[in-house]
């Protein structure tokens, strides 16, 4: 019995210092970005200050003093645009779903978007959240 709690005792340590690890964001500079992420965000982000740039094991989050909120997957591509304190940069939204934002909900803005291996998700300005599937279909509306 007390091999057993000895056991199991070791495996929650190495699983906590596990998760300890894979939770712990390094800071980094803008420079070491993946080339593509700075690119991007040169382009489209040029007039904001990085507050904090860091990088997990599966990500890059770039932080700004406006409160926008940048993320990119290791080789640089975009995962999201978190830009609650102003909006999305309109060349960086896909043309299906700026025009479907467009006819269906006039004068809104698109604050929030995300891409996932399933799509993209919107959240607009009005509180409204979109799911488009990977052919830029809606699939689901939430308010």
């Amino acid at each position: 019995m007390k091999y057993l709690k000895t056991i199991l005792l070791v495996a929650a340590m190495v699983t906590m210092s596990f998760n300890a690890k894979a939770d712990h964001d390094q800071v980094i500079t803008f420079n070491q970005l993946p080339a593509a992420a700075q690119t991007l965000l040169k382009q489209h982000f040029a007039d904001k200050v990085p507050l904090i740039v860091t990088m997990d094991w599966d990500d890059y989050t770039i932080m700004y003093e406006t409160g926008e909120k940048v993320e990119f997957d290791k080789q640089g591509n975009w995962k999201e645009f978190d830009c609650r304190s102003s909006k999305v940069p309109t060349a960086l939204i896909p043309e299906q779903i700026k025009a479907h934002v467009r006819a269906t909900f006039p004068g809104t803005t698109i604050i929030d978007l995300d891409r996932n291996r399933r799509g993209y998700e919107v959240k607009l300005n009005n509180g409204l959240e979109l799911e488009y599937n990977r052919n830029f279909q809606v699939v689901d509306i939430d308010d």
